[in-house]
């Protein structure tokens, strides 16, 4: 299989594809009833229009909120009353969740028909039948194992021990995320060394090559391999392809701005024959090029099917028209884009935005609406969510739903007093307010690496534990026994020395605590613990980000406190780290007000909607324009669509929010309204 992108799509037939229907059963004219009662009347036009386009490629542009999976359901219907067989109908989507129920509407329709239905399918679970019936062919065996992410990386750690390479030379998760990167676009392991544009890449090669050939051996495949080797063996076997097209004689595809490379060979190949493939997206809800993701597919769709129909789903039933007319003001600034302008059909508020002197006085701003919303208007919890656009922001929003006990789910994503590098950070500060706390001694002796290795700490802790002494007085009795090394028991000796210095300044009276914390991370140098963790440059700023949270918090207790001191702070912080009647929960549907990243809200809707950050270097963030620097606009048009999915997950009432200063590494920093604030200023009322 070549590791160079190809489209499948461009073999245009000698004529356009035809399609001759059976005669209609009796009684089931056009517009009549359909199976399990579906009727086409319940359709708007452009609705109705999409459900009955049957033959050849349908492109169906499903703006927000206007029904696009009600169209790919009632298609179906309508296939299946015109008489095609459901068991050669496939329906492809992203999500188990959104195939679960697209097969409930279709059973809706369908009533009790068992032995035939569409096959309706994600992207992966399509690729495990295609490849449980023809993987041999590639070397597999049938019965292959699907490796999870703890496999992979026991699978990605023996690779590199195989080829000799430290983890400071590449750590295993970072070799899994560079092979899922190849993988996605096709790169096979034998011509991933050509794709390498640095060391760290041709160690990279290395170990994709011995990763693979170690699951070949075990007879096992990782999620990615479901892709890569569905589209090798369509590339490499003809007659396996051919069986697999005869298989399906009408295709949609939901979300279709969402596939990746693979994805879009996959579908490409298999329609090839009849070029019966409807998809349905919104390029204006593109947001996960990131993971892979090419709009560039929905976006010239008609190059690939020159004789492809268009059909523009434009009523939204979701959002007030108000909330829409912004929506469409800001998108429009996309010049990659399809053309297209959404209508809504109810009023409401005009959206607001609300400027705050900084990041916490939106967060106690935001929140003391939410909490007269909920305790004084009755409004359910659940109809609120607010929208972020980094993991980082939701802190202070926390902080604040905690302390007026208002119930808050964080959705997709940890909380932050849940972060690795919040937890050491606060191991550290209860150290230095109580040295005795041995559980948080324990955690940070050697975070960053200071030479005082696992077995030295074992060993210390074992001779504690049967002297019933602390750690620290042990040292002496570990060291003359030969336990420990004289090297272990300096490096011992200077954290000890350390932690006695900051001990004193912390607790002296009148000490800056958040200046004080800022130069002990400064100290230790706990940046080279997060180059050691991640790899990636955005992923080192986005956990730098979060330090510069945790010293932003013990500021802002000090601003609060009459008489601030560290154990107090510690004591607030462990009170409502325990509350977790008012923390995150594992079901969505539960009575709180959603905290969620934008990322994380795409495909979900709520009554009212606060947008939050919209700053440059926020929304749209950093890394985006510094790409646009360097020429690379692309990146601005995603954050760009990500706002407008934000924007149009508000039912009813939207909020937009931003602070016109923000802390920054322990330095309040006068911040810049986003560019789609400007945009959109035709639309909204400050």
């Amino acid at each position: 299989m070549s590791s160079t992108p190809y489209s499948p799509f461009l073999s245009t037939p000698a004529s356009k594809p035809g399609f001759t229907p059976p005669p209609k059963p009796s009684g089931a004219a056009g517009g009549g009833q359909r199976p399990g009662g579906a009727s086409l009347d319940e359709l708007n036009p452009s609705q109705r229009d999409a459900a009955k386009t049957l033959d050849g490629p349908l492109l169906v542009l499903a703006g927000a909120g206007t029904g696009k999976t009600r169209v790919i359901t009632f298609r179906m219907a309508e296939m299946i009353r015109s008489g095609i067989d459901p068991n050669r109908i496939l329906s492809v989507t992203f999500t188990n969740k959104a195939a679960k129920e697209m097969a409930e509407r279709m059973s809706h329709f369908l009533g009790r028909r068992p032995s035939s239905r569409p096959v309706i399918s994600t992207f992966h679970s399509l690729c495990v039948r295609i490849l449980r019936e023809e993987i041999e062919a590639l070397g597999y065996p049938s019965k292959f194992v699907i490796y999870d992410r703890g496999d992979q990386e026991s699978a990605a750690r023996k690779a590199l021990r195989d080829i000799k390479v430290t983890d400071a030379a590449l750590k295993p998760a970072d070799l899994l995320g560079q092979i899922s990167r190849w993988k996605m676009v096709g790169v096979l392991p034998e011509l991933a060394a050509e794709y390498a544009d640095d060391d760290k890449g041709f160690l990279a090669s290395s170990g994709y090559r011995r990763y693979q050939q170690s699951l070949r051996a075990s007879g096992a495949v990782d999620f990615d391999d479901l892709l890569l080797l569905t589209a090798q063996l369509f590339d490499q076997f003809p007659d396996v392809l051919a069986r697999q097209q005869k298989k399906f004689e009408k295709v949609q595809i939901d979300e279709y701005q969402d596939t990746n490379e693979m994805q879009f060979q996959i579908i490409g190949s298999l329609v090839k024959p009849h070029r019966n493939l409807c998809v349905v997206g919104d390029d204006d809800q593109s947001i996960y090029g990131w993971r892979g993701a090419e709009v560039k597919h929905i976006l010239s769709f008609q190059q690939h099917f020159p004789e492809a129909k268009v059909v523009r789903l434009q009523d939204n039933y979701r959002c007030t028209g108000e909330i829409i007319r912004l929506a469409n003001q800001l998108v429009k600034h996309n010049r990659g884009r399809h053309d297209k302008t959404l209508v809504a059909h109810k009023d409401g508020p005009t959206p607001c935005v609300k400027p705050y002197a900084d990041e916490q006085t939106e967060a106690e701003g935001v929140v003391r609406e939410i909490n007269y919303l909920v305790k004084e208007l009755k409004v359910p919890p659940q109809d609120i969510a607010i929208l972020f656009r980094t993991n980082e922001q939701p802190r202070l929003f926390e902080t604040e739903l905690r302390r007026v006990r208002v119930p808050y789910q964080l959705v997709g994503g940890q909380s932050f007093f849940d972060r690795k590098e919040v937890r050491d950070v606060m191991a550290y500060l209860k150290v230095l307010s109580n040295p005795q706390d041995e559980v948080s001694l324990l955690r940070i002796i050697n975070t960053p690496q200071r030479g005082i290795g696992d077995a030295s700490t074992s060993k210390l802790l074992n001779r504690a534990v049967k002297s019933g002494r602390k750690i620290w007085d042990v040292i002496p009795d570990a060291l003359a026994e030969k336990e420990i090394t004289q090297k272990t028991a300096k490096a011992i000796e200077q954290f000890r020395h350390l932690m006695v210095g900051y001990h004193q300044r912390f607790n002296a009276s009148g000490a800056r605590l958040g200046e004080t914390l800022q130069q002990l991370l400064h100290e230790i140098d706990y940046e080279s613990e997060i180059e050691k963790q991640y790899k990636a440059a955005d992923q080192q700023l986005a956990r730098s980000a979060v330090l510069d949270e945790c010293i932003s918090a013990l500021r802002e207790y000090e601003q609060k406190s009459a008489k601030p001191s560290l154990t107090e702070f510690l004591d607030q912080t462990s009170l409502n780290g325990n509350d977790r009647s008012f923390g995150e929960d594992d079901s969505f549907e539960q009575s709180a007000v959603k905290l969620m990243t934008l990322h994380s809200a795409k495909g979900l809707e709520f009554p009212r909607v606060y947008l939050v950050g919209l700053e440059e270097g926020l929304l749209p963030h950093k890394r985006s324009i510094t790409d646009e620097l360097e020429n690379n606009p692309a990146a601005i048009e995603e954050e760009r669509r990500l706002a407008y999915v934000g924007i149009t997950r508000a039912k009813d009432v939207l909020t937009i929010s931003y602070a016109q200063t923000r802390m920054k590494w322990g330095k309040r920093s006068t911040t810049k309204p986003s560019r789609f604030l400007v945009e959109m200023q035709r639309a909204i009322r400050e």
